[in-house]
């Protein structure tokens, strides 16, 4: 997908939103069927439930930055550490 945003040219764009409708559409009909695992965590218990999520995907992917879920576990770090800088507490020392 990124290398089809990088070469379109002017005339391109209706080509190029006739394909990201159609991604869209893709999205919303997986989308239920993601919910389990991709979420905001907005409770101690989401976010407990997102740290299994992420625990999972770590002993799927491993270090393969390559693996076909690596951007997602990516992005569940990302919801996880946001979840953490709002409602965790640091540690100060001593």
């Amino acid at each position: 997908m990124a290398g089809l945003i990088s070469s379109i040219q002017d005339g391109d764009w209706k080509e190029f939103d006739q394909i990201m409708k159609a991604e869209i559409q893709t999205t919303q009909d997986v989308w239920p069927m993601l919910t389990p695992v991709v979420f905001v965590p907005h409770a101690e218990s989401e976010y407990q439930r997102l740290v299994a999520v992420l625990d999972d995907l770590i002993d799927v992917v491993g270090e393969d930055e390559n693996h076909p879920l690596a951007s997602l576990m990516e992005v569940i770090g990302v919801l996880i550490e946001k979840y953490e800088e709002e409602h965790v507490p640091e540690l100060t020392e001593i």
